[in-house]
């Protein structure tokens, strides 16, 4: 469990039991009969083009690797030099090394 900040408050059982009590009348409570009717997001009656959904980004046909190398430390300044997207500035420079020396 993550520690808590130094100023974090916490509500008396007073407050937490009123707390409480504000969020059942709030939220939907579910008897175990309506529970029971819930289904799998797979078997629900939804239309298809509801099902078709994915979430996350859609996958690449080639992922990226991570990987470690060791390169000098002036190459490597040279490419930050450049500002942002220096590790796709570095990528191009070997792709076009690797297609050149194929």
């Amino acid at each position: 469990m993550p520690k808590l900040k130094p100023d974090t408050i916490w509500p008396s059982d007073e407050e937490d039991v009123e707390i409480t009590k504000q969020a059942i009348e709030d939220g939907t409570n579910l008897t175990d009969e309506e529970l029971v009717q819930f289904k799998p997001f797979e078997q629900a009656d939804l239309p298809e083009s509801l099902k078709k959904l994915v979430r996350g980004r859609p996958k690449i046909s080639n992922p990226k690797i991570s990987t470690t190398v060791r390169l000098d430390e002036d190459v490597i300044t040279f490419f930050k030099a450049k500002g942002k997207g220096w590790q796709t500035r570095l990528n191009e420079a070997l792709r076009s090394y690797m297609l050149t020396h194929k």
